[in-house]
């Protein structure tokens, strides 16, 4: 066949293999990222655990703060059956339930970008030197985030992030500093969650099924069993939340509050 010849012939483009978006294939591909994440983080987990076993050591309590989709993962840290007791959810809904502000407040599509309103929450909280501070955001730019993260350094606090480098490295800054949440910490916990964080793209665009959910739960609860695992070689028994579902773990909950009680919101003064 002679050069002239072929060239005629028309090219055949291969076709694009398209995956099916379904259960499986995010199982497949979730597990996947969860299963990398186990060690790409884990020198940074270590280094997280000791903040928090810090904290703990020092009488301290851990503030946890996120907004949208992050109050997850806040309520994954705070207050829950199998957690450390001296946990604190940080919530914008604080300027309600403690700051007296009316209802009305919270439907304010851009409340989270006006300035003043982490000052404020942290003023509602009344936190210690020794708290530790962790803030939770996928894209780590909000004003409220970065303002929560600027805080808590600017008044001593020792600063755990958790977010997406992929997203926030992609996105620019949103708080006139130039800051973003992962340049203020002290430890930042990548969640490995995609720009965007949907993980199974479509055909045509687009994405669906948030990861970084799953990612910074697991990513959370390494933090807390290696921060326990801290303390026990220390001698010390983490004080840990039982189910209140258990006979005697609501009353044995009461006690161990007792100790914070007046610093985390889950105790009566």
């Amino acid at each position: 066949m002679s050069d002239e010849s072929a060239a005629d012939e028309p090219v055949i483009e291969p076709v694009p293999v398209i995956e099916p978006v379904n259960a499986e294939r995010f199982a497949r591909e979730g597990l996947t990222v969860l299963h990398r994440l186990t060690e790409s983080a884990r020198a940074a987990v270590t280094r997280a655990a000791g903040l928090i076993a810090d904290c703990v050591r020092a009488d301290g309590v851990v503030q946890a703060f996120g907004t949208g989709h992050s109050q997850a993962l806040v309520l994954e840290l705070a207050g829950r059956a199998g957690g450390l007791v001296p946990t604190n959810r940080l919530s914008i809904a604080d300027l309600v339930l403690y700051g007296g502000d009316h209802p009305s407040v919270l439907d304010d599509p851009l409340l989270e970008r006006k300035p003043g309103i982490a000052a404020r929450l942290y003023e509602l909280a009344a936190p210690r030197p020794q708290d530790l501070f962790v803030v939770i955001s996928n894209s780590g730019v909000n004003n409220v985030i970065v303002e929560m993260a600027l805080q808590a350094k600017e008044q001593g606090h020792r600063l755990l992030a958790i977010t997406s480098l992929s997203h926030t490295r992609a996105v620019p800054a949103g708080h006139p500093s130039g800051k973003k949440l992962a340049d203020l910490a002290d430890v930042v916990l990548d969640n490995a969650a995609p720009h965007g964080d949907a993980l199974l793209e479509l055909p045509g665009g687009g994405a669906v099924c948030a990861l970084s959910t799953l990612t910074g739960v697991l990513l959370v609860q390494m933090a807390v069993a290696e921060a326990s695992g801290l303390l026990l070689a220390a001698g010390l028994r983490p004080p840990v939340y039982v189910s209140a579902n258990v006979p005697g773990g609501f009353e044995g909950n009461l006690e161990l509050e007792k100790r914070y009680a007046g610093r985390i919101r889950r105790t009566a003064s």
